[in-house]
């Protein structure tokens, strides 16, 4: 690992370490309340993993922060992704020119444009990544519709905005063409 990766964990570990003492010994213990199985057979409660009922706030705040902490890691990897393996690799200084000619000026130039790629892969991943987010919508649907209401809701929200957003990434990564523009400011 290189250094800033490691710097990046050690305040991860230094964030989350303190937080997460404090949630485990922060809360008294509290009576759980029980769902009458004579109403209903729904079993809100039940899912794909065994969680707790209730959550103290220091526990919620140790999950927001790893929440947060791996949105930005898949930004930073949907940003990699982007530039190294889809776009050209790096090529010299002048990597072609638009011929556009109101994007030069004496103080801002084209250091390197790159057309789109357009592949069948781009195709591929962007057609499996609606079709995807179609799935999601439709058992988010399905769920909204069915007398379980909200068990699932968060899953099926999440697997649909994830694949709109990997969609969004696949559109700008495959078929937008890629500009790095120049300027001169007056740094003295």
């Amino acid at each position: 690992m290189n250094r800033k990766t490691l710097v990046i964990l050690a305040v991860v570990v230094a964030v989350l370490l303190p937080m997460w003492f404090v949630s485990l010994h922060g809360e008294p213990p509290s009576e759980e309340i029980a769902i009458d199985g004579s109403v209903s057979e729904m079993q809100p409660l039940e899912s794909i993993v065994d969680t707790p009922n209730k959550l103290s706030p220091s526990q919620v705040g140790v999950i927001i922060w790893v929440a947060l902490f791996g949105l930005f890691g898949t930004l930073a990897a949907a940003h990699r992704f982007m530039n190294r393996a889809v776009r050209p690799p790096d090529t010299a200084a002048d990597g072609g020119q638009p011929g556009w000619s109101w994007i030069d000026t004496d103080h801002r130039w084209v250091v390197a444009y790159h057309e789109a790629t357009e592949s069948v892969e781009g195709l591929a991943a962007m057609g499996a990544l609606t079709a995807l987010a179609i799935v999601f919508a439709a058992l988010f649907t399905g769920e909204y519709l069915t007398l379980a209401r909200t068990q699932y809701f968060g899953l099926y929200a999440t697997g649909m905005f994830l694949s709109l957003a990997a969609l969004t990434v696949a559109y700008y990564a495959w078929f937008l063409p890629h500009v790095e523009v120049a300027e001169h400011r007056g740094h003295d």
